[in-house]
């Protein structure tokens, strides 16, 4: 193995998920300012918002974890992308195909007159 590649800062490292809590010791090289205490021992700490004790996969729950607002964040961007579809097809203009279907529709349409050259 070679020598001197190794980060000098590869330590124990707690990682606390937001959502419920849970803590993981491990070793990383992530810097952080924050510290916890476990089993009288005091170790950096890096929170997290979803880690395998909350995530859905693992839990095998199906619950919507939205620290961020990303799903409503996503509703509204589809909200208004369909106001917006709606807006832009009532301001079209209407093909002739689409005005002798809606003729059709309410029975105002009679047979097409034929061209006098034939």
């Amino acid at each position: 193995m070679k020598n001197n590649i190794h980060p000098k800062n590869y330590r124990a490292v707690v990682f606390q998920d937001s959502n419920d809590n849970a803590t993981i010791l491990t070793r990383s090289t992530v810097a952080t300012e924050e510290t916890i205490t476990l089993d009288g021992i005091e170790y950096p700490l890096v929170k997290v918002h979803i880690s395998s004790s909350s995530h859905p996969y693992f839990t095998g729950e199906e619950r919507i974890v939205d620290i961020e607002g990303r799903v409503d964040k996503f509703k509204a961007r589809a909200e208004a992308a369909q106001k917006a579809k709606a807006a832009k097809a009532a301001k079209a203009p209407k093909t002739k195909k689409q005005v002798k279907t809606e003729a059709q529709k309410i029975g105002t349409v009679t047979k097409e007159p034929q061209d006098a050259e034939q």
